[in-house]
C-alpha cells in the first residue's frame, strides 16, 4: 500500500517536472519577492501555445474578435505612447502585428542584438498598465456592488479549487471566507494607514499542502490555470516559510532552478517581522493578486467597449504545509491571540490616541 502510494506520487512529480520551466519560477519568484512586472527586461514565452495559455489566463480568447480588438487596441496605444514620449520608433512587424502571440514570443528572445526583444517587451508593459487603468475605470462605472464582484471572483477560485484536488496536487485543504464587517473595521483601526483602500484582503484563500515540497508546483499550478502572475500586487507579498531555492533544490525542479539562479538575485525568506500581532512563530506565505473576472455576460460590452470587458478584483492567497499550519495554532501564534492583540491595539488607540508600540522581534508573519 505505501509502495503503491510512493509510486503514484513520484509519477506525479515526474510529470510536474516536465511542465515546470525557468518561466515557471521567474513567475513563483515575482509572486514570492511581491516585485513588479514593470522592472522586467526579458519575458520567457518558448512558443505560441504558452503565449495563447498566457492570455487566456487574462480572459483574452484570440478566437473572439472582441478579444482581438482589444488587444490590436492596448497594443497601438502602447506603441502611440511610447512614440509621443520616448520617440520609439518600431518595426512594422512588430507595430502593425496581427497576432499578439508574436510580440510576447519576440519579447522572450535571448542573445544577438536585441532592440526587438526590448521593443516588445515595452510594448507589454504599456499594454499591462493600459489595461489596469481601463479596467479600474470599468469598475467605477459598472452598476456592480462590491459584493456581487466579490462573488464573480469567489465563483471562479472555487471552481480552480476543485480543479487543483483533480490535478493530483498533495492539496490537504483549499478554502476561502470574505472578511466580516467588524473585522474590516477592527483592521482599519489598528493599522496606522487608516484608509479602506489598504485592506486588500476581504476575500482571501488559504491553501494547506500535504509536504512543504508541494508548494511550489502548487504555486505554479495557480499561475497555469488561476491568475496571471504578473497582476501580483507589488510590495504586498510576505513569506517567512521556505525559499524558493529551498523549495527548488530540495525537489526534482533544482536543475531548473540552477538557471533561474544564473539570471538573477535569489528569494530568501523574510525574518521574523511583519504582521506585529501575529505570533513569533508564526510561518506562512501570502500575497495579494488582482484576479481578472469577465464582466460582459452580465453587462452588455456594447455600453463599455472603450474600456474591455475585464475587471480586477484583489484577492489574498496563503499558502503553507500541513505541518505548519498545525504549528501556527500553537503558543501564541493561535488566532485567538493575533485577535486579542490586535482588539488590544484598538482599544488603547481609541481610549488614549497613538499606536502601542510591540517588540517587532517577538512577532512575525
Amino acid at each position: 500500500m505505501e509502495k503503491n502510494r510512493l509510486d503514484i506520487e513520484a509519477s506525479i512529480q515526474r510529470a510536474l517536472m516536465n511542465r515546470i520551466s525557468l518561466s515557471d519560477l521567474e513567475a513563483v519568484r515575482l509572486i514570492l519577492d511581491g516585485n513588479s512586472i514593470i522592472d522586467w527586461n526579458r519575458a520567457n514565452f518558448r512558443s505560441n501555445e504558452e503565449a495563447e495559455s498566457f492570455l487566456k489566463l487574462h480572459h483574452f480568447n484570440l478566437s473572439n474578435p472582441i478579444d482581438i480588438r482589444r488587444l490590436k487596441y492596448l497594443r497601438e496605444s502602447a506603441i502611440a505612447y511610447l512614440e509621443d514620449q520616448f520617440q520609439l520608433r518600431f518595426p512594422d512587424d512588430i507595430k502593425f502585428a496581427q497576432d499578439m502571440r508574436s510580440i510576447l514570443v519576440m519579447a522572450s528572445q535571448t542573445g544577438g542584438f536585441r532592440r526587438r526583444q526590448i521593443l516588445c517587451c515595452v510594448i507589454l508593459k504599456l499594454m499591462h498598465v493600459l489595461q489596469h487603468l481601463d479596467a479600474a475605470e470599468l469598475r467605477h462605472q459598472l452598476p456592480l456592488a462590491e459584493a456581487d464582484l466579490l462573488e464573480l471572483a469567489a465563483q471562479k477560485i472555487d471552481k480552480a479549487s476543485r480543479e487543483i484536488r483533480n490535478s493530483g496536487l498533495p492539496i490537504v485543504s483549499f478554502y476561502g471566507s470574505r472578511k466580516a464587517r467588524n473585522s474590516v473595521i477592527t483592521k482599519l483601526l489598528a493599522k496606522s494607514e487608516n484608509i479602506a483602500a489598504t485592506v486588500f484582503d476581504k476575500l482571501r484563500y488559504r491553501i494547506v499542502t500535504e509536504k512543504p515540497e508541494d508548494i511550489l508546483p502548487t504555486l505554479v499550478w495557480l499561475t497555469h490555470n488561476l491568475f496571471p502572475f504578473n497582476y501580483t500586487i507589488p510590495g504586498e507579498s510576505r513569506n517567512n516559510l521556505i525559499s524558493l531555492e529551498d523549495m527548488a533544490t530540495k525537489s526534482v525542479y533544482d536543475t531548473v532552478y540552477s538557471s533561474l539562479k544564473s539570471n538573477g538575485i535569489e528569494n530568501r525568506p523574510e525574518p521574523v517581522g511583519g504582521n506585529s500581532f501575529s505570533g513569533s512563530n508564526y510561518r506562512i506565505i501570502n500575497f495579494i493578486v488582482d484576479v481578472p473576472v469577465r464582466v460582459d455576460h452580465i453587462i452588455p460590452s456594447v455600453q463599455y467597449q472603450t474600456l474591455g470587458s475585464i475587471v480586477y478584483v484583489m484577492v489574498e492567497f496563503q499558502i503553507l504545509d500541513q505541518e505548519t499550519a498545525l504549528s501556527n495554532e500553537k503558543g501564541d501564534s493561535a488566532h485567538r491571540l493575533y485577535k486579542q492583540r490586535q482588539l488590544e491595539q484598538v482599544r488603547i488607540r481609541l481610549r488614549k490616541g497613538g499606536r502601542k508600540k510591540r517588540d517587532l522581534s517577538k512577532s512575525s508573519k
